[in-house]
């Protein structure tokens, strides 16, 4: 089918501008009142940014008709972006309804901007699941079909949940129950759709949620920091018909999706492990979002900390960017549709063809050219990588002779044996570096009371790879590496400085809990009789720094009583300062 939503080479630069504003200002639409400023949509926007319908028009294409709420705020650059990712990028012929999911910079004000607005929403989630700063995502259901009463022939229109959140399966269900009902029943359904969930709990790690949406009550959990795999999942005792249970808010089916990489698996895990550029083609939006959400998983519990594109286009703000050849391809995974990348991407050092199905051909081409410029080519990567781990040629063999099991889905065995060996994989190269980290923590009876809270010591890159060399992966895992080599590329990529980052802020977190319970513990009246009052004050601001750090990371093992106790104890130690320090730091401190 011939579109012009689907283009295949880029636009006409002397007037994309001016259709780029137009397409990206809503279309005149009935006054709704009910989506208007009048209503506190705060409920709402724990859950959700807004939902955009992107239609196409005959003058503008791809054009922005509705956002509910309608007061939310889009950048011009925002909405042009979600206007061309909410359509196939290719001529790809996708009749009918068509489900992916794109991720877009923030570079507007609507929804905190780059800052997160409920940050406390996301208190001991997985790092994977705590959205990232500067991001959306949009979850698209595409709807193209033959309308003879078109001028075009044919109806072409999305319906777009924009959010912070990483949870793709839950947004991909919702999106697919939301978007037809719209094509049925028009605006009033997402009308409707909005307040059902502006009546939403907020999200919290580890708690269990029925959500109520247009007749059905969606049953889920989300993840905490502390799960095991036994817990992560959502139970009913009964489930009635209207009730609708997703197992996981964020998992991907790998076998699904990787599996033509199977035979080169380690590789694959390794690209991704150190953040080396990587290029997904598919032949749909559908496929290239959840293969390129495949690869991010593979090195779960790390997250994922450059940057991916599930679904980017020709006509992405940041196209020139990924795509120019003056400079070495950024740390960034790209999936796209359109033919045109084939060239315009094939300087890059890693390309994965991904297959439209499970039984597509695995194959490795060791060379810098794609195999062909045909989308008949068989799927697989295309890499001049020297990988630093070995393949372990037993696992694809016994992930492809995996038989399915009684009462389970087809591939259901193997999804599980591949996120095994990912895991194990990302399990034993991690172990090293926590040792390390432990290693690092002063010890509890260097903590005084009467100085600032220690920090974790500095991580020495020479003296950890000392220790790798004799303990290293290869004790607990039966693969082959250059370890220590792959070690040195770990830690100059954005993942290792992700990792770091969490860890050292958890340590001070927890050496600043010790020393609030050492300072409680601590005979404060006695001290301040043989101290100065500028150490006496001194030691007041510290307390406070502390106090005030602990509590606004919500740190649960700062309880209660403890809190008190120290409140009482420097309210002792202000009441027996001179006057006018007593109103100066009651003030502060009471």
């Amino acid at each position: 089918i011939e579109a012009e939503a689907s283009i295949m080479s880029e636009p006409d630069k002397s007037s994309s501008q001016e259709r780029d504003r137009a397409r990206s200002q809503p279309q005149p639409q009935p006054s709704v009142p009910t989506s208007g400023s009048e209503v506190n949509w705060e409920r709402f926007s724990h859950w959700l940014c807004c939902v955009c319908v992107v239609t196409f028009d005959l003058e503008l294409g791809q054009a922005l008709e509705t956002v509910l709420p309608s007061d939310f705020a889009l950048s011009d650059t925002e909405k042009t972006n979600i206007c061309y990712l909410s359509f196939p990028d290719s001529n790809s012929g996708c009749m009918g309804d068509t489900q992916f999911h794109f991720r877009i910079r923030c570079s507007g004000t609507g929804a905190g901007g780059t800052e997160l607005r409920h940050a406390n929403d996301h208190i001991g989630a997985p790092a994977v699941l705590v959205p990232d700063q500067g991001y959306y995502y949009g979850f698209v259901h595409f709807r193209q079909v033959k309308d003879s009463d078109i001028r075009r022939g044919y109806f072409q229109k999305s319906v777009v949940l924009l959010t912070r959140l990483p949870y793709i399966n839950f947004f991909t269900f919702l999106v697919q129950k939301l978007a037809p009902e719209y094509f049925t029943n028009g605006i009033i359904s997402l009308e409707t759709a909005c307040h059902c969930i502006n009546t939403w709990p907020h999200p919290r790690a580890g708690q269990v949620y029925q959500l109520p949406i247009l007749g059905l009550i969606i049953h889920i959990r989300l993840p905490a920091k502390t799960d095991k795999s036994s817990s992560t999942r959502p139970e009913l005792s009964s489930k009635p018909d209207a009730v609708v249970v997703i197992p996981s808010v964020h998992d991907m089916n790998l076998y699904q999706y990787l599996q033509p990489l199977l035979s080169n698996f380690e590789l694959v895990w390794e690209l991704v492990l150190v953040n080396e550029p990587l290029a997904v083609m598919a032949s749909s939006p559908s496929v290239s979002a959840n293969t390129v959400q495949s690869l991010v998983s593979l090195i779960l519990p790390l997250k994922y900390a450059a940057d991916y594109r599930p679904f980017f286009t020709i006509h992405d703000s940041e196209f020139k960017y990924y795509t120019t050849k003056t400079q070495a391809p950024p740390q960034v995974i790209l999936g796209v549709t359109n033919p045109f990348f084939v060239k315009t991407l094939s300087h890059w050092p890693h390309i994965i063809r991904a297959g439209d199905s499970p039984e597509s051909d695995p194959k490795v081409t060791q060379s810098g050219r794609m195999p062909g410029d045909s989308a008949d080519v068989k799927a697989g990567i295309v890499t001049k990588y020297k990988p630093m781990i070995q393949k372990d040629k037993m696992f694809a063999r016994l992930v492809t002779s995996a038989k399915a099991q009684p009462g389970k889905k087809p591939g259901d065995v193997q999804n599980v044996m591949i996120k095994r060996h990912a895991l194990e994989l990302t399990t034993s190269f991690i172990i090293p570096l926590e040792r390390y980290i432990a290693s690092l923590m002063p010890l509890k009876k260097d903590v005084s009371p009467w100085r600032s809270p220690p920090q974790l010591k500095p991580f020495q890159v020479d003296n950890f790879l000392k220790i790798v060399e004799g303990s290293g992966p290869h004790l607990t895992s039966g693969i082959k590496a250059n370890w220590v080599g792959l070690y040195k590329r770990f830690l100059d990529c954005p993942n290792f400085i992700e990792w770091y980052s969490a860890r050292k802020e958890e340590a001070n977190q927890k050496l600043r809990i010790i020393h609030l319970d050492i300072v409680c513990r601590a005979d404060l009246d006695s001290w301040v009789k043989k101290r100065s009052e500028v150490e006496i004050v001194g030691l007041l601001l510290q307390i406070k720094q502390c106090l005030e750090t602990a509590l606004h990371h919500h740190h649960p093992s700062v309880p209660h009583s403890t809190v008190q106790a120290l409140r009482s104890k420097v309210g002792g130690v202000i009441l027996a300062l001179p006057e006018d320090l007593q109103s100066c730091l009651g003030a502060n401190f009471l």
